[in-house]
Parts: C-alpha cells; sequence; structure tokens
C-alpha cells in the first residue's frame, strides 16, 4: 500500500521511493563537493600562509571519480616542505575535522603527497615541481580562480592564466 503524504510517498513500512532517494543523494553528493572544495582551499590558503608559491588548485571532478581537487604548491627547502605539510594536516584534521588517509615522500622531502580522499595535496621542490609537471599532465582539469582567496595573487602559478 502506498501512502501519499504530501509530495513524499512512502509505501506502508514508511520506507521512502527511489525519487526522494535519488532526492537526498543528489543533497549528499553537493554538501559532499562543496566540502570537497572547502578544505581544497583551506589547503591551499594554508601552503601560501607558509611560504609556498605556485600555488595551484585543479578541479579534477571532470577526469577521475577517485578525489575532487589537486592542491599543488612548491616550496624552497625541506624544512619548508615539512612545515606546510604538518600545518595543512593541522588545519584539514584538526580544525575541520578531517582524516588523512596517506602521506608519502615525507622523509625525502622532494614531493610531499598528503591524500584526504577527495583531496590530494602535493608538495613539491622545484626541482621535482618541473620534473612530474602536474600541471600539463592534467592540462585539461579546471584551475580554480584562486584571486579571492590568496592574500597575495602574485604566489599563484602562472599556468592559470596561460590560456585564459
Amino acid at each position: 500500500m502506498i501512502v501519499v503524504i504530501g509530495c513524499l510517498r512512502m509505501n506502508d513500512l514508511g520506507e521512502k521511493n527511489d525519487e526522494q532517494a535519488t532526492v537526498e543523494n543528489t543533497e549528499t553528493l553537493k554538501m559532499q563537493k562543496e566540502r570537497s572544495r572547502k578544505l581544497a582551499l583551506a589547503a591551499i590558503q594554508t601552503a601560501e600562509d607558509n611560504g609556498g608559491r605556485d600555488l595551484l588548485v585543479l578541479d579534477m571532478r571532470e577526469h577521475t571519480s577517485l578525489f575532487d581537487y589537486f592542491v599543488i604548491a612548491t616550496g624552497t627547502s625541506r624544512r619548508q616542505l615539512h612545515a606546510m605539510s604538518e600545518e595543512i594536516d593541522h588545519k584539514l584534521e584538526d580544525d575541520l575535522h578531517d582524516k588523512r588517509m596517506s602521506i608519502e615522500g615525507y622523509d625525502a622531502s622532494r614531493w610531499i603527497v598528503l591524500d584526504y580522499g577527495t583531496v590530494v595535496v602535493h608538495l613539491f621542490d622545484d626541482e621535482m615541481r618541473d620534473y612530474y609537471s602536474l600541471e600539463t599532465l592534467w592540462a585539461d582539469a579546471q584551475p580554480v580562480d584562486l584571486t579571492d582567496v590568496l592574500e597575495d595573487a602574485t604566489k599563484m602559478a602562472r599556468t592559470m592564466f596561460d590560456e585564459a
């Protein structure tokens, strides 16, 4: 038996129909996407606060279902890369209550990868940034406009504007 309550249809067991489940799934997905963007922007702001440069956030949602954003920054020394990594961890885990799934490259400190599931943070030294050139590899990914996010727009990666 189906009972109509307002616009919501429920069967006699109180279960939602497929339409209602789809609406809820869509809303949940939208909230997850907004959360991912918030995490990515917090990470890039933290990288800037810790002296990172060539700052870039790539929107990867159209290219992979594994994650939503790449956050990319360059540091000038091992100490600076460690500071960026640790402060990003602090910001995302302690302040925004997200959990890092893994970290790679911390000991060598040439390319540190912080994986937060929907957001992957790449912290490079100059040589590794040039060598791996993720911006070129993922050239079809849309860069996120950071002009309203960063205090110093000169720290943004120039590749953001090359094809604009």
